[in-house]
């Protein structure tokens, strides 16, 4: 008899399922437009495929340092001078497999079990999944509309008044959508966290991807936070399973004996590639260009086919709408709408379990006709 773990009952992350069931869909011969997943359409930078096409031909591709090779590290610090105007010194970046699994690692190093992590709402459900699983108990504050749907020091120390909070996981952009932290407001977040003793863990993977609104890294206010990105969303690299984090000097040690144990290294192949990544701005930007296009495109069209309830999509490619006009199932509602027009969107649900039900994640990461050939179908289903 299997006698399962009770942290291993975690819940399902659907927008995962519901493009598993829109590739099950196409090996039968359904064409699909895929709106669903955050993953761009675009493949990797020629230049990161030839880097790694040369490094593969060298030979030999092994173990590196746990916390990643040198010059990859030497460049993401770099990045951050040349983006944010930050010193940062490589010794505080630590090469993960993508961003997940910087998170698990953040997460082991920082909390106990039985510790109480605070994540505002709607937001990324596997902080909430990955938390749980982990033995720690998950606080959720809503957002509104008042606030731009992004947490504030007041909500922040509300919280922590009801419940002792060890630490705070923001994202700006955010996903579902989109929206951002203005700099002097993420400022205050930061201010707030210190005051009460909060770890602040913050999300980046989306900058880069941002249409015209203010951006500043967490990095700026605190070297205390500890921030998470990702070669997977601007540089195109999702299969390729890269990201980082930068943390805190004191923790690095706790931080690479962690991985050394949990991973050993990082995919030495994708660290080579990655180091190019830096240097396919140019092809990079147009890509973004495209993700631009398809944002407006969007929010021209999806008010006038009864869709005008919309979060601001001030970065990343989402666009979160909400759908109670039609439904109050989203997980219902994306199934039948795969189904029966083939389309895939990411059910709310997934990223708030009190509102969800009446939200639908749109992702623009696609080709442009896909986008005009999505709203075409959806039009007429809800017809």
């Amino acid at each position: 008899m299997t006698i399962l773990s009770r942290r291993s009952a975690v819940e399902p992350f659907r927008a995962i399922d519901v493009m598993t069931t829109a590739f099950a869909l196409e090996r039968e011969g359904r064409r699909i437009v895929h709106m669903a997943v955050g993953e761009p359409g675009a493949p990797a930078p020629k230049l990161v495929r030839d880097t790694a096409a040369a490094t593969l031909a060298s030979g030999r591709i092994g173990y590196t340092e746990a916390l990643g090779i040198p010059a990859l590290r030497r460049r993401i610090a770099a990045y951050y001078g040349a983006s944010h105007g930050l010193d940062i010194s490589p010794e505080r970046i630590v090469v993960t497999t993508g961003s997940s699994a910087a998170f698990n690692l953040a997460f082991l190093t920082l909390f106990d079990v039985g510790d109480c992590v605070c994540l505002p709402t709607p937001g990324y459900p596997a902080y909430r999944n990955i938390l749980r699983t982990l033995g720690l108990e998950v606080v959720e504050i809503p957002t509104t509309e008042e606030t731009r749907w992004t947490v504030t020091p007041e909500m922040l120390a509300a919280a922590h008044a009801r419940k002792r909070l060890k630490g705070l996981i923001l994202a700006s952009p955010n996903n579902p959508n989109g929206t951002m932290i203005a700099p002097h407001d993420l400022g205050a977040i930061v201010s707030a966290c210190r005051e009460l003793g909060i770890r602040l863990i913050m999300d980046e993977i989306y900058h880069g991807l941002v249409y015209g609104f203010p951006t500043q890294s967490a990095l700026a206010f605190s070297d205390d936070a500890i921030v998470i990105n990702s070669f997977s969303k601007y540089y195109c690299m999702t299969g390729w399973r890269i990201g980082w984090m930068v943390v805190p000097t004191e923790i690095v040690r706790t931080v690479e004996c962690l991985h050394q144990n949990l991973a050993l290294s990082v995919n030495a192949l994708s660290q080579q590639a990655a180091v190019a990544a830096f240097d396919a701005t140019e092809e990079l930007e147009a890509v973004k260009a495209g993700y631009a296009a398809n944002r407006a495109f969007l929010l021209e069209k999806l008010p006038e086919i009864g869709l005008d309830d919309l979060h601001p999509s001030d970065g990343a490619f989402y666009v979160y709408a909400n759908v109670r006009r039609f439904t109050n199932d989203s997980v219902d509602f994306a199934r039948r709408l795969l189904v029966e027009a083939g389309v895939s969107v990411a059910p709310g649900i997934d990223f708030d379990t009190s509102r969800g039900a009446n939200h639908i994640r749109f992702s623009f990461a696609g080709k442009p006709t896909d986008m005009a050939e999505g709203v075409e179908r959806i039009a007429e289903w809800l017809r």
